[in-house]
């Protein structure tokens, strides 16, 4: 039993902020921004918060292939900063969505979480010929310190996902995967640290929970994404019976566009075959990949047949790799 992708989507809110908006209130420059990350601008949400995204998204995905909330087995959004700690994300969306019929929950993998989810999702439909969503969703910005210009430059808010179906057809439209964590370098990119204390004992009505802003530490995750990154794409390449030549496009997490340079260098591969999208969205987490997955089928520039590597790296430390044929 195989699955295939039968329509994608994006969502992302309207505001949009600008390097020049950033300077307005943190010592940096758009200039400063842009020659070292190559973002322009991002998404910034208002009043929506992951659910609403990923809700729209759930809707788009549904419209393209005319498939009513009642057929969905499965919805599994991946996100690290969801409502709630509990519902989960997806079963608000289930709840929205009226997929009475679905079974929901999130999956926490930081900027991995898409790829994460993509493989527990395959695991479960190719016994089936059942629709699942997938989707990433993110409201960064209610995370970070935006005093951090290290940090709160980076990143976007924005959902994106895809509508999967099980098949009997014999060709397969996945090939293989890679998914990897290093928990040893965990404290590497941490948000929303939560400790347990005896102050929370007795203390009714009060709350002594302490989360701490989003906080990575930028030196260790570049050597981590420009090394050891292109080593797990090139290994689960191979592992698959296939070249890095035959790949048509590298759909990697959009975290920078100096790293997803140097990415390509390493793998010896054009850079053209590195679509980049985070100059105008810039680093989305568990939405970057596919949002740029829609963005590309939306504009022609990955048809049926294609092959793609899709790779989320971040928190965790975790690494997660699809090879697939659209």
């Amino acid at each position: 039993m195989a699955y295939r992708i039968i329509a994608t989507a994006s969502a992302v809110p309207d505001k949009i902020v600008t390097n020049d908006d950033l300077a307005e209130i943190l010592e940096t420059s758009n200039d400063w921004i842009e020659s070292r990350t190559g973002i322009i601008e991002r998404h910034m949400a208002v009043d929506e918060n992951t659910s609403d995204l990923c809700y729209r998204v759930a809707e788009k995905l549904l419209a393209q292939a005319n498939v009513a909330p009642e057929q969905i087995k499965a919805i599994i959004v991946a996100t690290m900063t969801p409502d709630y700690y509990t519902p989960a994300t997806a079963a608000i969306v289930q709840g929205k969505l009226g997929a009475t019929h679905a079974f929901a929950f999130d999956i926490s993998a930081a900027c991995s979480g898409f790829t994460y989810a993509l493989s527990v999702a395959r695991g479960y439909i190719q016994f089936s010929t059942d629709y699942v969503l997938v989707i990433g969703g993110e409201v960064t910005s209610k995370v970070l310190d935006w005093s951090d210009r290290s940090s709160a430059v980076l990143f976007g808010d924005g959902a994106a996902g895809v509508l999967l179906q099980g098949t009997s057809a014999e060709a397969d439209g996945w090939y293989g995967e890679q998914l990897l964590t290093i928990g040893s370098q965990s404290e590497q990119l941490t948000s929303g640290y939560t400790p347990v204390t005896q102050a929370n004992f007795g203390q009714v009505g009060q709350t002594h929970i302490q989360s701490s802003f989003f906080q990575m530490s930028g030196q260790a995750i570049y050597q981590f994404s420009t090394r050891q990154v292109p080593q797990a794409i090139e290994t689960a390449v191979l592992a698959a019976g296939l070249s890095l030549d035959q790949v048509d496009h590298f759909l990697v997490h959009q975290a920078n566009a100096r790293l997803i340079t140097r990415m390509a260098s390493k793998l010896n591969q054009q850079l053209s075959k590195f679509p980049m999208n985070l100059q105008h969205y810039g680093n989305t987490s568990a939405a970057s990949i596919p949002l740029l997955l829609a963005e590309q089928v939306a504009t022609g520039q990955i048809k049926r047949g294609d092959l793609c590597v899709l790779c989320g790296f971040g928190g965790g430390l975790t690494i997660g790799i699809q090879i697939i044929q659209y």
